[in-house]
């Protein structure tokens, strides 16, 4: 019986310890050339490099073992992430897209908060002081406005000073306390909600092609008039 032996997969060139050139005397690595990409902190909310890529979607998720740390996701080059088997091109394109994003400080939902347990966020309607006499109304307080803050697990707005709550973006309150907003789950009694990790959380979802999409509109439509003619005669 021939028994194969199993086939090993390469190892990326860019993971390789740098080699002397034959053709220059001087070491040269690619991680050394050009200026170091800066690489953003983790959030509570997106703390480690499988997270991030759940939460972009395009089941990138599948990828996740490939990449070896956050550094490398943040340093990566398109070349080197298709070294590494991450396809198709245009997965690449949105994998970069996303990381320039997260790097300047742009997140999706939830990208922001500070209080975060095992991928879910607790959210809460407070009332804060504002300035001026705004008069009271049947759901508010004489000056005060309401907004939605993230907490701890157990925790209450109460015990941090109004001036420093920050109020969550992209949520607003509908009626007295109903927190609204994307991929916003209400918890059981209305007076509170959460956030949660999962898959596509802040993917930007691809339009859908008409007629083969903008390159391709015009020959498709006009192969199909001339269909039309032919079986028309």
């Amino acid at each position: 019986m021939i028994v194969k032996a199993p086939q090993l997969r390469s190892i990326p060139s860019f993971l390789l310890p740098c080699t002397q050139s034959r053709i220059t005397p001087q070491a040269r690595c690619l991680q050394t050339r050009g200026k170091a990409p800066r690489i953003p902190r983790p959030t509570p909310f997106v703390p480690d490099t499988q997270t991030f890529l759940t939460v972009i979607g395009r089941n990138l998720s599948q990828h996740a073992s490939k990449i070896p740390s956050w550094k490398a996701l943040f340093s990566l080059t398109s070349a080197q992430l298709k070294e590494l088997g991450i396809e198709p091109p245009r997965s690449r394109r949105y994998l970069l897209r996303w990381r320039e994003k997260f790097r300047n400080g742009q997140y999706g939902v939830g990208g922001d908060l500070k209080y975060v347990e095992n991928g879910e966020a607790l959210l809460r309607v407070v009332e804060v002081p504002v300035s001026g006499n705004s008069p009271a109304t049947a759901t508010l307080s004489p000056g005060t406005r309401k907004i939605v803050v993230n907490v701890a697990a157990g925790g209450s707005a109460l015990e941090t000073p109004a001036e420093q709550l920050e109020p969550v973006k992209g949520l607003h309150i509908k009626g007295a306390q109903t927190i609204v907003g994307p991929h916003v789950q209400p918890l059981k009694g209305g007076k509170a909600a959460k956030v949660v990790v999962k898959e596509g959380l802040w993917e930007d979802r691809r339009g859908h092609k008409i007629d083969g999409g903008e390159r391709r509109q015009a020959e498709v439509r006009a192969k199909r008039r001339g269909e039309e003619r032919r079986a028309a005669r």
